[in-house]
């Protein structure tokens, strides 16, 4: 047996993060007779010759869990390698199926909190999907504050109203202040965020954010191509306009990423703008969320999904 062939060779995988309409998601234990027995993974399996993964993902949940797939969403791909294979692991959110869970392998099932509100309660998880897991902490809205149009004192009641109405993501990006000015406004933005469970990432400004208890950072593209390093942040994203942009953010390690503009924008309506195809041409195969940003509103969130989004970020429509 070669075994180095083997490890060199990659094994494509289609797995499924099924989530109910609270944001709990399923987890499934390996059966017995498979290696890495008892480790808990998100469903799914091997990518047969001549499927795509998503009738990949389609075969495997039926012959799995006994459902049928009805709505299912391109999200994250990743790749990892275990001692004895590397696996590509392409990522659906499964949002809507038919049929009751059945244990067809065997396996136990468990569902999972929202990680927002909540840990894993079962242990151990196979390590390819810590990074999964990291990334299901994240909403589907990330909001973009508007303190420039809207005034301070105005802002902050709307922030209030939107935290109180479910919104847990916040880029605080004012240019328009000076320094001592944002860092008051980040404390105020922050500490009413953090009371409602929500996390503020400071635009461009690494030093502030460690400053003020930020909970992260979001890059501009030139700071992205100028940084060898990660900044020390909990949560670090990236402002990305296309796929080399976007590598260099998965390079770097970031989080998440904006990826902009999709559509026509209000402040600069006959700006070029990707488009929804471009848009899923770029994010797809990312190994980190993407969100998209530009000329959106809440109702194009199921579209962006379809196009392999994490979610839509907005800035004037958020508030």
């Amino acid at each position: 047996m070669n075994t180095q062939a083997e490890n060199t060779k990659i094994v494509e995988v289609a797995a499924a993060v099924l989530q109910r309409p609270d944001g709990s998601f399923l987890l499934a234990q390996r059966p017995p007779d498979k290696i890495w027995a008892g480790y808990w993974e998100f469903p799914g399996g091997k990518i047969e010759a001549g499927e795509t993964p998503y009738h990949a993902l389609v075969r495997e949940l039926h012959e799995e869990l006994g459902i049928e797939v009805e709505t299912a969403y391109p999200w994250l791909t990743r790749v990892f390698t275990y001692p004895h294979a590397t696996v590509k692991l392409h990522f659906f959110r499964v949002t809507e199926w038919r049929g009751e869970l059945h244990p067809h392998e065997r396996q136990q099932f468990a569902w999972q909190p929202t990680l927002s509100q909540g840990q894993i309660n079962v242990s151990p998880i196979l390590p390819a999907n810590a990074p999964i897991l990291r990334a299901l902490e994240l909403p589907a809205l990330y909001a973009i504050s508007n303190a420039a149009e809207l005034g301070i004192e105005p802002f902050l009641a709307r922030l209030e109203a939107r935290l109180n109405a479910g919104l847990r993501l916040v880029q605080l990006r004012e240019k328009h202040l000076a320094r001592d000015e944002l860092r008051e406004l980040a404390r105020r933005v922050i500490a009413l965020s953090h009371a409602y469970g929500a996390k503020v990432l400071l635009n461009g400004d690494v030093e502030l954010a460690q400053e003020v208890g930020a909970d992260g950072v979001q890059l501009s593209a030139m700071q992205l191509a100028a940084l060898h390093e990660r900044p020390a942040v909990d949560w670090c994203a990236a402002s990305c306009h296309n796929a080399e942009e976007l590598r260099r953010a998965e390079a770097l390690g970031c989080d998440f990423a904006l990826l902009s503009p999709v559509l026509p924008t209000q402040s600069h309506p006959s700006a070029p703008h990707l488009g929804w195809e471009n848009f899923a041409a770029i994010a797809a195969g990312s190994s980190i969320p993407v969100y998209a940003l530009g000329g959106l509103t809440h109702v194009d969130m199921r579209t962006a999904w379809q196009h392999g989004a994490h979610g839509i970020s907005l800035l004037r429509q958020a508030w």
